[in-house]
């Protein structure tokens, strides 16, 4: 067997999808309608990241879990209470805002200051995972500004299997276009892994692992640093729901190229 992984994992919260998410421009910058009361999820792509690391840090005696957060403070303390039952983790907090309209680089530099102030950080037995993307701000950059800041070269997105060796090669399979995967082999560490949605379901609450975390997590949330994370250089002119629009026809008997031809006709009307 290697020896144990320090698998860190960058993920924080988004409005709850099932909610109605209306964008409004507020004194401070666009926003969301309501948005201190909307519930918030464990962003999709970030809790995939964390049932991998939770797996893979089952392979290997000794490997731990750390998942770096930013968000608010109060919504971060709501978020673990769920988070926590799902896979064992420790929990570095840093309080500040997030949401769909933060700057990707700002946030980047926060969450690499909280990494790197991790105690007895080794970045040759460091994996760093997140998701491959956002669901409050599908920017894709935020993960690999973070692996800049922490000089970290090796930068794999949007991937759906990795496999450790004993002796720390790995392989990862990245998503690519045409359904296909892109297959990579890694000599050692440390990497930076942006997971897609991965192999592995969601793990059933445990609320066991959830009362062992929640003994680190308290601390953790009472120590979060506060940071200033805003839009930083961007210039946002208005914030709207995208406008629908539906045209219904109902017609028989029509060609295959028939129809073909009314739809280009359709898209450019």
């Amino acid at each position: 067997m290697g020896k144990p992984l320090n698998i860190i994992v960058c993920g924080s919260l988004v409005p709850d999808p099932l909610q109605t998410l209306e964008p409004v421009m507020t004194p401070q910058g666009p926003g969301l309608k309501n948005e201190q009361m909307l519930p918030s999820v464990l962003d999709p792509w970030a809790a995939c990241a964390l049932y991998e690391a939770a797996a893979l840090a089952k392979t290997r005696a000794g490997s731990k879990v750390t998942l770096v957060a930013l968000g608010p403070k109060a919504k971060l303390q709501q978020l673990m209470m769920m988070a926590a039952q799902k896979a064992p983790f420790q929990l570095v907090a840093v309080n500040a805002p997030a949401g769909g309209f933060t700057d990707a680089k700002e946030t980047a530099a926060e969450l690499a200051k909280a990494i790197k102030a991790i105690p007895g950080l080794d970045l040759s037995s460091t994996l760093l995972f997140g998701g491959c993307a956002s669901a409050s701000r599908d920017a894709g950059v935020t993960l690999q500004f973070v692996a800049e800041a922490l000089g970290i070269t090796e930068f794999f997105n949007a991937v759906d299997e990795l496999k450790v060796a004993d002796d720390d090669t790995f392989t990862v399979k990245e998503r690519i276009e045409g359904g296909q995967y892109l297959a990579s082999t890694c000599a050692g560490f440390p990497a930076v892994i942006g997971w897609a949605t991965g192999n592995l379901p969601e793990p059933p609450n445990n609320p066991q692992v959830g009362m062992m975390n929640m003994r680190g997590i308290m601390p953790a949330l009472m120590k979060a640093p506060v940071a200033n994370v805003g839009v930083g250089g961007i210039a946002y002119a208005s914030a709207e729901v995208p406008a629908s629009k539906r045209d219904t026809v109902v017609k028989k008997d029509m060609s295959v190229d028939a129809i073909a031809q009314e739809i280009v006709a359709w898209i450019k009307a």
